[in-house]
């Protein structure tokens, strides 16, 4: 199974190009099968909240949730231990409607690039194990230290025994804070392909706009070729390949997504309705 999808449902007006507004959810489920959200990165939300989502779309529909930020070091402060547990047993509380009707794609764990390959960073990512049984777990790294030649295959190697998904991510990979695109199965339910965009003079820029000009970026028909070709290689190895595009500060997740689609020739069972502005269109 292929699943394509973008990060948020909100940015995507590509989708609708009469309105100017964000999107709804429901109306992005018209278009994709899945969504990453970053809501819970800031602040874990109530039951309540998740339930409402998932009024707004059809039972085939899936998440991809990121990790909270104190999960994942992103906070300056020390966080005691008893508090992290806090905030793992309330995170894996929000999921219960998700995990309940099989709408939970993974939990995404993002880490800074200051988490590098260390034996307190190894040993993390064993205990994720421990505090999050049972729920597919993606890592994505952003410290080149993880995917030099004497490191790659030891964690590809941990990532297969911990029953971890690495993260393929693509991005501008000159930087120490940036890595390499590397398209790796390392466990046979999911393949995790997250899309950044190769805005490289974005990707270094540093200032109070940086977040949206990262992924300031439009992938070519070259480039999602390539991406193709990988998918297709994939297929057979694994039960469910899902993309997410992340280039969003331009608007060109949701068009690459689409396009990407195309070439792959698939369609997406059980999408919300198309909204009412798209009758014209066809």
């Amino acid at each position: 199974m292929i699943t394509l999808g973008a990060t948020t449902w909100s940015e995507h007006q590509a989708l609708l190009p009469d309105i100017s507004r964000p999107l709804t959810l429901a109306e992005y489920a018209a278009f994709f099968p899945v969504v990453e959200i970053d809501t819970f990165f800031y602040a874990i939300p109530a039951q309540k909240t998740v339930r409402n989502w998932q009024k707004q779309v059809p039972k085939e529909f899936k998440f991809v949730v990121k990790a909270h930020r104190s999960m994942t070091g992103h906070v300056k402060e020390k966080v005691e231990l008893a508090t992290l547990k806090q905030t793992f047993r309330a995170f894996k509380e929000a999921l219960v409607p998700l995990r309940e009707t099989n709408q939970l794609t993974a939990v995404l764990f993002q880490f800074p690039p200051f988490f590098t390959p260390t034996k307190k960073s190894i040993n993390y990512l064993r205990q994720l194990r421990t505090w999050l049984p049972e729920i597919a777990i993606c890592v994505e790294f952003r410290a080149q230290s993880w995917y030099r030649p004497e490191t790659l295959p030891s964690l590809v190697e941990f990532c297969q025994t911990q029953h971890l998904t690495l993260t393929a991510a693509d991005e501008p990979s000159q930087t120490e804070a940036s890595v390499p695109f590397k398209p790796i199965v390392t466990t046979p339910e999911l393949f995790f392909m997250r899309l950044h965009g190769r805005n490289q003079h974005g990707w270094s820029k540093k200032g109070p706009n940086w977040r949206k000009e990262r992924t300031l970026y439009r992938y070519s028909e070259t480039e999602l070729t390539e991406f193709k070709d990988i998918i297709n290689g994939l297929q057979g190895q694994v039960n469910e390949i899902c993309v997410i595009f992340n280039n969003n500060s331009g608007g060109d997740a949701a068009p690459n997504a689409l396009t990407l689609k195309e070439m792959l020739g698939i369609d997406f069972d059980g999408l919300a309705p198309k909204p009412p502005t798209q009758l014209k269109l066809i």
